[in-house]
């Protein structure tokens, strides 16, 4: 196609320097002919099992009241047996390793993965997953996106695997779905733990098409040790979520030592304008209100989801991650490299055709500004600091008249950069969402100490049990 798409062009410029002359069929031909993308966004492997409406279709759909998804051969009644683990289970390969052009698609300018392409792909893994377990009569939506860390950083270009299963589901709405990337290995070869490059897990909910009301789904049974493990870790994580939003700074207003910090840091502020205080700014800390970047973007039928009328929420997941990373980059002046990406919750549906605006901002840095007992906190190596940078991501979309604004979501990423910054809240809200990302930033700490911990006892079980049969 790329021979052919040159062979025009020469025949167009030909053609151009001679007037009166008829364009030659076979240029004309090649002139209106589009070359069919790698991607339309989601790897095509992942989109293979949906079903296909061109947009004016739906389009006229939507404005007769009909239904738009794939649900209007739904069974009049639904079959709600329980499930097993492995009849949802699915895998992809991704052939970035063969395919040069589909890596235009996955790499970055610096030769890395874009992880907001993986999250958007991962999502649409999860939308295959969950209709294996609910089966056909009901809509489902991305509801939430747990912790995202990376486990091992990718140093080559190579095949990926995606893959995953149902992992919980109480037979309610809700469906916890956990995914994987890894490094694909031959057919036959087992995989290794260093293979893996990161672990997600979505909850998605299942709805009503006509009410999008929620419904109930089959729900999920386990046969094996493992998989009672995996099922029971779920159902913890489930109440932990719960017990995390009382946590939130919009039920529990900050504690004695949070309050004795805000006030510490807000001295701090007056003495660096105070003309009698030799203190001032120093040119490594920065205002809250500077890191600010915003986007505002109408969106376009390209990205809707199954349902047709309602945007992919791995697309807006991408564009959240991608503004995040730029605004860390510009905060820094350097490039930022991915840590982890906290739990988030999708609030209100994205529909085709509304403004969707994001605002990025960097919340908090470690080390921070000063401590709660009011220390100046140090960088561990000075000849080489490195600091984490927080950035929040709000959401909201609104119609293109600019009717009532909507919230959609809220989310966070922690960068790390190779410089020594800080960041500094001025006003109330600012102060709120610097002890918001603190919090955030301490939990996700205990929750990766606690995995490392897990994970060290594992290999001392596993090493103890080779002593033994030796």
């Amino acid at each position: 196609m790329a021979s052919r798409n040159r062979i025009a062009r020469r025949a167009l410029s030909s053609w151009s320097q001679c007037p009166n002359k008829v364009l030659p069929r076979a240029a004309a031909a090649s002139f209106h002919t589009t070359a069919a993308p790698a991607t339309d966004g989601v790897f095509r492997g992942l989109t293979d099992t949906r079903v296909r409406m061109p947009w004016i279709e739906a389009f006229h759909k939507q404005q007769k009241g009909q239904m738009t998804g794939d649900m209007e051969d739904a069974p009049e009644e639904r079959d709600l047996t329980p499930k097993k683990m492995t009849d949802s289970y699915h895998r992809v390969v991704l052939p970035l390793g063969q395919d040069p052009w589909l890596s235009d698609t996955y790499i970055n300018s610096s030769g890395h993965i874009r992880l907001g392409t993986l999250l958007m792909d991962l999502d649409a893994l999860s939308g295959i997953i969950v209709y294996k377990h609910t089966g056909p009569g009901v809509t489902t939506v991305t509801a939430a996106l747990d912790r995202v860390t990376l486990a091992h950083p990718l140093t080559e270009i190579c095949d990926l695997e995606y893959s995953g299963q149902v992992t919980y589901a109480s037979g309610r709405s809700s469906v916890e779905i956990t995914c994987r990337v890894a490094k694909a290995r031959a057919e036959g070869e087992p995989s290794k733990p260093e293979d893996v490059l990161l672990t997600c897990t979505f909850t998605m909910v299942a709805l009503d098409p006509k009410t999008k009301k929620p419904v109930n789904i089959p729900k999920l049974e386990y046969s094996t040790p493992e998989e009672e493990r995996i099922y029971k870790a779920g159902e913890a994580k489930s109440i932990a979520k719960k017990e995390t939003l009382k946590a939130s700074l919009l039920q529990t207003e900050p504690n004695d030592p949070e309050s004795a910090l805000i006030h510490r840091i807000w001295l701090r502020q007056l003495a660096y304008h105070d003309p009698n205080n030799s203190l001032r700014q120093p040119k490594n800390v920065v205002a809250m209100s500077k890191t600010q970047l915003s986007t505002a973007a109408i969106m376009q039928p390209q990205y809707r989801n199954r349902h047709q009328t309602m945007i992919f929420g791995g697309f807006h997941l991408k564009q959240t991650f991608e503004l995040a990373f730029c605004c860390a980059a510009s905060f820094a002046h350097a490039r930022p490299t991915f840590i982890s990406a906290d739990p988030c919750t999708f609030r209100n549906p994205v529909p085709v055709g509304s403004v969707l605006y994001l605002t990025a901002t960097v919340a908090y840095t470690d080390p921070p500004l000063l401590e709660e007992d009011g220390s100046e906190p140090h960088q561990a190596e000075s000849d080489q600091p490195m600091t984490r940078v927080h950035v929040r991501v709000d959401s909201k979309v609104r119609d293109v008249e600019h009717g009532v604004a909507k919230p959609t979501g809220q989310f966070n990423y922690t960068f790390s950069v190779p410089k020594d910054l800080k960041v500094l809240p001025h006003t109330y809200e600012e102060y709120m969402m610097y002890i918001d990302a603190k919090r955030r930033v301490k939990l996700g700490d205990a929750q990766r100490k606690q995995e490392e911990m897990t994970s060290f006892g594992k290999r001392r079980c596993s090493e103890g049990s080779v002593d033994l049969m030796e």
